[in-house]
């Protein structure tokens, strides 16, 4: 987890020295090895008896009954001790619904505890706690004096490291199942539609009542209903008919004789760039032919000299 191009801090025991003080860290000193190479380099900061080391820990869980914003969640700790422990602890579901945790269930499976919410969860929800994890620096430390004999780093031989060991021994390297990458498959989340009944809806406002018509399958009234209209609206759908009518005229004569006009401006520029080619070549070998000319020139210069 070594951020790329950038600095890490790394705490270990060993002798006192000075802060600024270089640190170099190589793997193996002894014996011709092909794959050499410097691990580390950096430099010391501080000396203190006893650092604070801690990482990252999260704890996973999965609610077992939901009561509106209360929960039942099991699986994140093993007894009700652990649960006592972390009474109050912030909780969060992966839908990003946070929440607290409460007080140990005495009945279930062990380490089982009530927790709320801000809001109802779901039971595919999965629910887990950021803690912090101490960690214990192993207190050992071998320095070695011998370098500056006379054989040097082929006189002296340190303890192998385990992946050495394994290569030499020719030993399989043992391999955790629950460390391998698996592909994640996710179902399809399906919900229900939303229900308004019909009370609350006749309560809302008309800009927040649902409008969605349903699709009937046998036509309604409205379709087979005749409309009978006066002599006055006859007069006003004809007028308009005919309005329409010369619109659509006007509108099409415009579009045919845009096409024709498109149709002559195409072959004046198709004229155009034909005449513009023309010239350019003409030029090109105007060009070609000059700097051929000063390209002999300069060639029999060279050949009298």
């Amino acid at each position: 987890y070594t951020p790329d191009n950038m600095h890490c801090h790394a705490t270990f025991y060993g002798h006192q020295v000075p802060p600024n003080t270089g640190v170099l860290a190589i793997q193996r000193i002894s014996g011709n090895v092909p794959g050499f190479r410097i691990a580390a380099t950096g430099v010391s900061l501080e000396l203190n008896e006893s650092f604070d080391i801690v990482k990252k820990l999260k704890l996973v869980g999965t609610p077992t009954k939901i009561y509106k914003n209360t929960s039942f969640i099991s699986g994140m700790f093993n007894s009700d001790l652990e649960v006592s422990r972390f009474e109050g602890a912030a909780i969060k579901t992966v839908s990003g619904i946070r929440g607290q945790v409460k007080k140990a269930l005495r009945e279930g499976q062990p380490g089982s505890f009530r927790a709320t919410f801000e809001d109802k969860i779901v039971m595919s929800d999965i629910v887990f706690c950021r803690t912090w994890m101490p960690v214990e620096i192993k207190k050992y430390y071998n320095p070695v004096t011998s370098l500056l004999v006379k054989n040097g780093s082929d006189g002296w031989r340190g303890m192998k490291p385990k992946a050495q060991l394994q290569i030499e021994t020719e030993t399989p390297i043992q391999v955790n199942p629950d460390s391998i990458y698996k592909p994640i498959e996710r179902p399809i989340k399906k919900f229900n539609k939303l229900h308004v009944s019909k009370k609350l809806e006749g309560a809302l406002p008309f800009a927040s009542k649902p409008k969605d018509e349903k699709k009937r399958k046998n036509k309604g009234y409205m379709s087979k209903r005749a409309v009978v209209m006066d002599a006055d609206e006859k007069k006003k759908y004809t007028f308009l008919q005919a309005v329409n009518t010369i619109r659509n005229e006007k509108v099409a004569k415009k579009k045919e004789s845009n096409a024709k006009r498109l149709v002559i401006r195409k072959k004046v520029q198709e004229k155009k760039a034909e005449i513009m080619d023309a010239v350019k070549k003409v030029n090109l070998k105007k060009r070609y032919r000059a700097e051929g000319k000063i390209q002999a020139a300069r060639e029999r210069k060279r050949v009298h000299r």
